[in-house]
């Protein structure tokens, strides 16, 4: 049976999301929301897929990982996923294990994953076992670069569709600038919308400090990412002097900092951003290490995948949502009333649509 199962080949592409303008957060400004589309095909014909969002970083740079990187896999049976992971490793060792060695690692990872659920005729989630049936899901976006007339519209539209909570970007060079922002949301979603504010990592400790107190009377669910994400000591006394919820760990490729926030008692949420940690089997380690420590889980971007994940784990509590890859994919993730449903079809269960995809070897 093995042999019917090894990989034979691959394919790696490009999809691109429509984007009228570019988008700005705290640190980053996107001008292309972009894709790698990873296909591993089998002995037997199989096609397991995996993507990771891109955006315009280092195109040629996360190429050549990949360029270096498959010929290792060919051979390997799709249930082989900690025999292939450990070649990686060993593979990546010189220049790092980490950044662009272990997005492909990952990627090869979640592809060998719904490639073997494809051929057991079974959703991922199945194979892992289910906790729940369907998991709460919150609208991300509320990009600094908004307007005030955009930030109003896209949260106001998340909650005509059923969402019960919402998150926006802060970090502005001012932060009362955040507070005036929060406080519109918070007039236009009403109070029984939570609120979340994400300053990806573009603040210092004073300002997240004088945010997180005025914005109190706001009742905000969690402050994501205030602070650079290996300022430990910075997230310890931001929690003690402002006692708000702090989640982290979408910029994380193992469980090192989870280990020191933890230790400070300076996290509530993990956040684990499923192409960074380094697949399935990583990101189900460090919920493990999470739920320990009774900390809950809510991750980072890829709900497609996170979803049956969450739903696999006792201390998973929900999912974020953008709808960028829904129009290029096959079937577009069940969404109803503020929850989110794992798909139904075998492996992973979407596929992205042939016609959006641009071949890059």
């Amino acid at each position: 049976m093995s042999s019917s199962v090894n990989i034979r080949d691959f394919k790696l592409y490009k999809a691109v999301a429509p984007l009228k303008k570019p988008i700005a957060d705290a640190t980053h400004t996107l001008h292309e929301i972009s894709f790698l589309v990873l296909r591993l095909q089998l002995e037997n014909g199989v096609v397991g897929e995996s993507y990771l969002l891109s955006f315009q970083y280092s195109p040629y740079a996360i190429q050549g990982a990949f360029r270096d990187l498959l010929p290792l896999v060919k051979g390997y049976a799709a249930y082989e996923t900690g025999k292939v992971y450990q070649k990686l490793d060993e593979a990546n060792e010189y220049f790092g294990n980490q950044g662009i060695n272990r997005w492909v690692q990952a990627a090869v990872n979640v592809a060998m994953w719904d490639a073997w659920g494809k051929c057991l005729n079974q959703p991922v989630g199945k194979l892992l076992g289910t906790y729940r049936d369907k998991c709460a899901i919150y609208g991300s976006g509320g990009w600094i670069s908004y307007t005030i007339d955009e930030l109003v519209a896209e949260v106001t539209d998340y909650v005509s569709r059923g969402f019960q909570a919402v998150k926006i970007k802060v970090g502005n060079p001012n932060w009362r600038t955040d507070l005036e922002r929060l406080r519109i949301v918070r007039e236009a979603v009403g109070n029984q919308v939570n609120i979340m504010m994400d300053a990806n990592q573009g603040m210092k400790l004073p300002s997240a400090l004088q945010l997180a107190k005025a914005a109190q009377d706001l009742n905000i669910f969690w402050f994501e990412e205030p602070l650079h994400h290996q300022d430990f000591e910075g997230y310890k006394a931001l929690k003690q002097q402002a006692g708000i919820s702090l989640a982290m760990g979408e910029r994380e490729y193992d469980t090192l900092p989870l280990v020191e926030l933890l230790k400070r008692n300076a996290l509530d949420i993990w956040q684990p951003d499923i192409l960074r940690i380094g697949g399935v089997e990583a990101w189900r380690e460090s919920a493990l290490l999470a739920n320990s420590h009774h900390i809950p889980v809510l991750p980072h971007y890829y709900k497609d995948y996170d979803v049956p994940l969450v739903c696999s784990i006792p201390n998973g509590v929900g999912v974020e949502s953008f709808d960028w890859i829904d129009p290029l994919i096959d079937n577009p993730m069940t969404v109803k009333d503020g929850f989110a449903y794992p798909h139904e079809g075998t492996g992973w269960g979407f596929n992205f649509v042939d016609d959006t995809l641009a071949l890059i070897f």
